[in-house]
């Protein structure tokens, strides 16, 4: 097929998976994505699982446990999401996303059973719950050693559960997608601790105490040994580099020191001591010493976070982040203050109307000088005028502005920036949302396809 025809037919193959229930049509059962796979021969049990979940940080973590077990040697295929730019990011073998014509071919080899699928059903396959069998039917097909699988949206009635991961990872636990998932933390804790199985190690980042006392019992329950950050593993010294921080981390095997790690912020020198315990766990039953400390070292030093605290423009410097919750956006607000010095700072922000919007909008009221306010790409966005109303109740009439489109109100940040601050000391935040973020990238780098 010519170039031209490949990506129409890719496009068409999009269309088709995207036309399916989308990610927020939640039918918490796994029964159609079993059935699924029991047609295929159960690809997901040819391959090791490290599985992911949590509130916060899991596509960092994911990134970070992918490039250290690749730098061990193995060949690693990763899950996530959302996407950013282009649906193919969401299923990486070797560290980059398939190409458009292996993601055409995997959803026609199984284009045939969906339908069998269905038929079987009394409801067809969603879209995440197709790209998640186009995903372990893809590794399995590489074949992979290792999948790197992070959840959609909860756990244990997520579609990705169908695996029994070696190790399961818990990124911190906070409150979000309060309308599919229980309003408390222990209640949202008990969801996710779904992904832990019999047998496992279960690797769970700081937690607030009434989500970790839920998470421990479930380990003990199914008989899975628990490492804790902070206690079994951890962060030893941090401080503030050029491009991101250095780091030394102690973890359940080893100790790693000066580290670069080419993120910004706290909470991703966290994620980088979560990653390192998940595959020094994974790999105890190979090696009981540690990890190589050069192979640690060369694996973080590599690392890109499309989207997290991404720098997608200089003079003025923007930025793009996906906060999209009130902790995420504590933690983007206290990574802005520690590694930028900025005499003049705008924000552009869309969120999605479901949000906890003005726990969103809170923390970013001491950092930024005046907010713009905007929609994104997904229907789900927040109407501008809604959002501006919100946010005048927290930042004041006169800080806040209105642009319908995101590429008018990122043009109006940057120029709000420069005319009230030092050229080359100025800067501009496009967060709220992780489309919001991705959207940005798009504007700013083109569309990836």
């Amino acid at each position: 097929m010519s170039g031209a025809g490949a990506h129409e037919r890719y496009a068409e193959v999009t269309a088709q998976i995207l036309s399916r229930a989308p990610e927020t049509d939640i039918d918490p059962r796994l029964d159609r994505v079993r059935t699924l796979l029991d047609l295929l021969g159960e690809p997901q049990r040819n391959f090791r699982v490290v599985h992911i979940t949590g509130t916060n940080g899991k596509t960092s973590t994911a990134r970070m446990i992918d490039a250290l077990v690749r730098g061990r040697g193995l060949r690693v295929g990763r899950y996530t999401s959302p996407h950013l730019r282009t649906v193919r990011e969401r299923i990486v073998v070797d560290g980059e996303p398939i190409s458009q014509e292996r993601f055409v071919e995997a959803y026609d080899d199984i284009r045939p059973y969906i339908e069998m699928a269905d038929s079987m059903n009394d409801a067809p396959l969603s879209f995440f719950e197709i790209l998640t069998v186009m995903a372990y039917a893809v590794f399995a097909d590489a074949p992979v050693d290792v999948a790197v699988v992070e959840v959609g949206m909860g756990g244990t009635w997520d579609a990705t559960n169908v695996v029994d991961g070696d190790v399961a990872v818990v990124t911190p636990i906070g409150i979000d997608h309060t309308e599919y998932l229980p309003d408390t933390l222990d209640g949202i804790a008990e969801e996710k601790s779904g992904i832990i199985k019999p047998d496992s190690v279960t690797v769970l980042a700081q937690q607030p105490v009434p989500a970790a006392e839920v998470l421990v019992r479930r380990a003990a329950e199914v008989g899975s040994t628990v490492a804790r950050e902070g206690l079994e593993f951890g962060v030893v010294s941090r401080e503030v580099a050029v491009g991101g921080q250095q780091i030394a981390v102690k973890g359940l095997t080893g100790n790693y020191e000066n580290l670069f790690l080419p993120l910004f912020g706290e909470h991703q020198a966290s994620n980088a001591a979560v990653a390192i315990a998940a595959v020094e766990a994974f790999s105890a039953s190979e090696d009981a010493i540690g990890l190589d400390p050069v192979i640690v070292a060369e694996a973080l030093a590599g690392l890109e976070s499309p989207g997290r605290m991404e720098v997608v423009r200089t003079s003025p410097t923007v930025i793009a982040d996906a906060a999209h919750n009130p902790a995420g956006m504590i933690a983007t607000a206290a990574a802005v203050e520690e590694a930028f010095t900025f005499s003049r700072l705008i924000g552009v922000v869309a969120v999605m109307a479901d949000k906890d919007v003005e726990g969103i909008l809170d923390p970013l009221e001491p950092l930024l000088d005046e907010i713009v306010v905007t929609r994104n790409s997904s229907p789900r966005s927040l109407d501008p005028e809604n959002l501006a109303a919100l946010a005048e109740g927290i930042f004041g009439e006169d800080r806040v502005h209105v642009e319908p489109r995101l590429d008018d109100a990122i043009d109006r940040a940057v120029g709000l920036a420069e005319e009230g601050g030092e050229f080359g000391g100025v800067g501009v935040l496009v967060t709220g949302s992780v489309v919001t973020s991705g959207d940005a990238v798009h504007l700013m780098r083109g569309s990836g396809e």
